[in-house]
């Protein structure tokens, strides 16, 4: 039985090799191939006494679940995928699949996100090596898939209705040691390809041909301007967090670009093409283009407005669309209290609530009813080349991890949360 408040110590070195051994088994995405660190994985937490369980749609990208019970009635989830950007050797002066050296652990994934992994599995064995029970049962998900948002990873899991927990934290990098946060949100998505039509002739006598390129240009000015200054309406809760967002990206930009990357919705052209050949006026063209938008932030409205600026260019449509609406945690929600106070007794300075720049696994858990948070300690190497974490960023993501059941266990976690449709 544990007694009250016993946190376990997470051995230094053990953290460090388990980290190692992660990193050296290659799960570039594409192809993503899983099978191999989800053997391992699976053999170290049976030999533990853990039961777990596959679950797979792509036989080479199996998803591993284990349980470790607990005392209450309260189930915490940890959750990491195991696959990883590729990699350009040419561009490393270190060992892409793993290499310490002195108190930094070089490797592709060592912060994006092996090293979180490591410090789950090692807070599993934490546990059973002292013989106690967590004061929560403790769920740990690690899948696959999660970097090119494929849907043999954690979807998978979530489809098969293998998933019921009351909080998760997910061991996505979410600051320094120096600025350490809590991701409590995401942004929206709205994912446009564009294309347009001309009229072909021969390039040194456009004006007989209308430039497929050039209207496809006119249409996206449209849209980008537009945007740019497009009012926006967050729910009450989301304001205290883009603040905090604001505050956090300031260390590291401009105040101003940093309350611009929030108030108002990013637009990026992500890639243009059209015409074969120099000598010729393009007849077809096409574009993608990446708009983000605050959390809670009703993306489909966004969308609606899109196609009416689109009508006065009738040769422009929209060939595909794929869009989300950013979740969130409240900032006072029992799971984001609880990560705030567990990271707090480890860790030096304010640790920023914010919303990602981006959308992941949390947004999938939070659509599916389970509060979410990200946190762990890495570097600001993700998918660069030498990307590396330190020895003691994977002792104070390993600390926090070891404290969250606890600072869980005194706060509610079964009140009601916003649903976001």
């Amino acid at each position: 039985m544990s007694r009250p408040g016993f946190s376990p110590e997470i051995p230094r070195e053990r953290l460090v090799e388990t980290a190692l051994d992660l990193v050296a088994f290659d799960t570039s995405n594409p192809p993503g191939d899983t099978r191999k660190i989800v053997d391992w994985i699976e053999s170290a937490l049976t030999d533990l006494g853990l039961d777990t369980q596959r679950v797979a749609t792509d036989p080479t990208k199996p998803n591993l679940l284990a349980t470790l019970p607990g005392e209450g009635t309260t189930t915490l989830l940890y959750s990491g995928h195991l696959d990883t950007v590729p990699y350009d050797q040419d561009g490393w002066s270190y060992d892409p699949l793993g290499e310490r050296v002195g108190e930094r652990l070089y490797g592709r994934g060592t912060t994006d996100m092996k090293g979180g992994v490591a410090a789950m599995i090692e807070l599993a064995r934490a546990y059973t090596v002292a013989d106690r029970r967590p004061p929560v049962t403790l769920e740990f998900a690690f899948v696959s898939d999660e970097e090119v948002a494929g849907e043999a990873g954690l979807q998978a899991v979530l489809d098969a209705g293998r998933l019921v927990a009351d909080a998760c934290v997910v061991g996505e990098p979410t600051g320094t040691l120096d600025t350490p946060s809590i991701t409590v949100a995401d942004k929206g998505s709205l994912w446009l390809t564009l294309e347009a039509t001309g009229d072909a002739a021969h390039g040194s006598r456009p004006m007989r041909g209308t430039n497929a390129i050039d209207v496809l240009w006119e249409a996206l000015e449209t849209i980008r301007d537009r945007l740019r200054d497009y009012p926006l309406t967050v729910p009450d809760a989301v304001d205290p967090i883009l603040e905090e967002s604001v505050d956090y990206y300031s260390t590291s930009m401009n105040e101003a670009v940093a309350r611009r990357l929030f108030d108002r919705p990013t637009v990026n052209l992500g890639t243009i093409d059209g015409g074969e050949t120099i000598n010729s006026v393009p007849r077809f063209a096409r574009a993608e283009l990446d708009v983000r938008l605050p959390p809670g932030v009703e993306t489909n409205a966004v969308l609606g407005d899109v196609r009416k600026w689109l009508q006065g260019h009738a040769a422009t449509s929209i060939a595909d669309v794929s869009w989300s609406i950013g979740t969130y945690e409240r900032p006072k929600s029992p799971l984001v209290d609880a990560t705030t106070a567990a990271a707090t007794t480890v860790l030096d300075g304010q640790i920023h609530r914010r919303s990602a720049t981006g959308g992941g696994d949390a947004k999938r858990l939070r659509n599916a009813c389970i509060p979410t948070v990200e946190f762990a300690i890495g570097s600001d190497t993700v998918h660069a080349c030498d990307e590396y974490t330190t020895v003691e960023a994977l002792e104070a993501t390993a600390a926090v991890y070891a404290r969250l059941p606890n600072a869980l266990t005194d706060r509610h976690v079964d009140e009601p949360r916003p649903q976001i449709e």
